[in-house]
């Protein structure tokens, strides 16, 4: 039994984990490198491993850095199985058709402007199209219930738990036997911060040999939920007294749905204005929402609830849906008033550079971050204190109010983190992943006598 490791080592995106238990290769996500241009080039690199060989793909939740480079797996050789849960596979299938539909877009502008400038090479290529998205979808063929094993060949077994991350996601534990050897292997994937709105708390995990846990955040605790709630309806109220826009760069799946709820729950208390106006500008996260609704399955009791009473939780009077290309554009003739969601949460790409080339310039406008941003993005240099960043072209000054809210973060802090591993039991092996290299180091320390190690990408292990 051996354990590879291709991507989200010592570092948050790109999370790819290699599994081999007597002759069957299971990978475990597949995501994609997000940040900088070296990490633009690193999609690009091989795996590490031969995609043909690979037999089955386990997803554990639908997000970019999880899930983006499967139709580049697919591409190059992939014709195993994906399993994951009913939610997972409908919003994967969202995310990778937005991203290829981003990739396409931004190789025609390169092009372009390759053209404009007399380059002769050819600019570069997507990572892969819309075309490869939809041959990607056929190998999605199997639904994993939460707490409900599953044999995928051999002696493998494996079970999904609710990992309360976004809707969907999953912790997934291996049961794998070889020569007689029996080994629980289980992948934390990425885990929810507990007691917030929508899903449920991150199930208890199971006992395991080995642990591959995440450590986004095994460094630092969040804010509390309520002051950061009282804290997005100040910076919304100050903002509006001083004749600016509220521009939230928002992470489509689950960070949209649950600032929406919280809008809702302040217009109907009257803390915020009963005539709030508030504009979605994410057609992938209109889609996400809409999708939230089908699986009542993944919500909390209170969520639940509101839907049985026939209430829904994501809307109220003054929610706009901008899908339109143009009705986003017409959002920058709006000075005043408005609080406008829009991706992606880093600033790393869509239409939320549009409504900061427009707003962050404005002294009375505000930039509220509500998630995570990594190095080397837009929305960490902002948040850093950048006093100009470059959008289109052009050097704009950051003079907008900029307000970082920790509490509504979709990752387990470092407590939380420790008291979900606490629960596995006393794994004789404990790996970190999917973390910065400071944030594995605080949290290897709080780990006691257990065996830890911090891989580098291509490392493997014996098991």
């Amino acid at each position: 039994m051996e354990l590879g490791f291709h991507g989200a080592d010592r570092g948050v995106t790109g999370s790819c984990h290699l599994v081999e238990c007597g002759g069957i290769r299971i990978l475990v996500d597949c995501g994609l490198f997000q940040g900088g241009r070296e990490l633009d080039e690193e999609n690009r690199k091989p795996f590490g491993f031969d995609p043909a060989n690979i037999d089955f793909l386990l997803l554990t939740h639908a997000h970019l850095d999880h899930c983006g480079r499967i139709p580049l797996l697919v591409k190059e050789g992939f014709r195993g199985r994906i399993i994951t849960t009913a939610a997972t596979r409908e919003l994967a299938k969202l995310v990778l058709l937005d991203a290829a539909n981003l990739q396409e877009k931004e190789a025609e502008w390169r092009a372009r402007k390759a053209l404009r400038h007399g380059h002769r090479q050819p600019a570069a290529e997507p990572l892969y199209t819309v075309l490869d998205v939809l041959d990607t979808l056929d190998f999605f063929d199997g639904v994993a219930n939460y707490r409900q094993p599953l044999e995928i060949g051999g002696n493998i077994r494996v079970t999904f738990f609710d990992a309360g991350h976004i809707l969907g996601s999953a912790s997934v534990l291996l049961e794998l036997e070889e020569e007689g050897r029996r080994h629980r292997l289980l992948f934390s994937g990425d885990l929810g911060y507990g007691n917030r709105a929508i899903l449920r708390n991150p199930d208890h995990p199971p006992p395991a040999d080995t642990v591959v846990m995440e450590t986004t955040y095994g460094n630092r605790l969040h804010k509390a939920l309520k002051p950061s709630i009282d804290e997005l309806y100040s910076a919304v109220l100050d903002t509006f007294r001083r004749g600016g826009n509220v521009i939230i760069p928002t992470f489509a799946l689950e960070r949209a749905q649950e600032i929406l709820y919280y809008l809702r729950e302040g217009v109907e208390q009257q803390i915020l204005p009963a005539s709030l106006q508030v504009f979605l500008d994410s057609p992938m996260a209109i889609s996400a929402t809409e999708i939230f609704r089908r699986h009542p399955e993944c919500f909390d009791r209170e969520t639940s609830t509101l839907f049985e009473n026939g209430r829904d939780p994501f809307w109220m009077p003054g929610l706009h849906f901008t899908r339109d290309t143009a009705d986003s554009m017409a959002l920058n003739q709006v000075h005043g008033g408005a609080v406008i969601m829009a991706g992606s949460g880093m600033c790393t790409g869509g239409r939320v550079r549009h409504h900061l080339k427009h707003n962050l310039w404005r002294g009375e406008s505000s930039v509220v971050f509500v998630g995570y941003a990594a190095r080397g993005t837009l929305a960490r240099r902002i948040i850093d204190g950048a006093k100009t960043v470059k959008l289109f072209g052009e050097e704009i000054p950051v003079k907008a109010a900029i307000h970082t809210i920790g509490g509504f973060s979709a990752h387990a802090d470092a407590d939380e983190l420790y008291d979900w591993y606490k629960k596995t039991g006393r794994p004789a092996l404990t790996v970190l992943v999917h973390g910065e290299e400071e944030a594995m180091a605080a949290f290897a320390q709080k780990l006691g006598d257990t065996k830890v190690v911090m891989p580098e990408m291509g490392e493997r292990l014996t098991l």
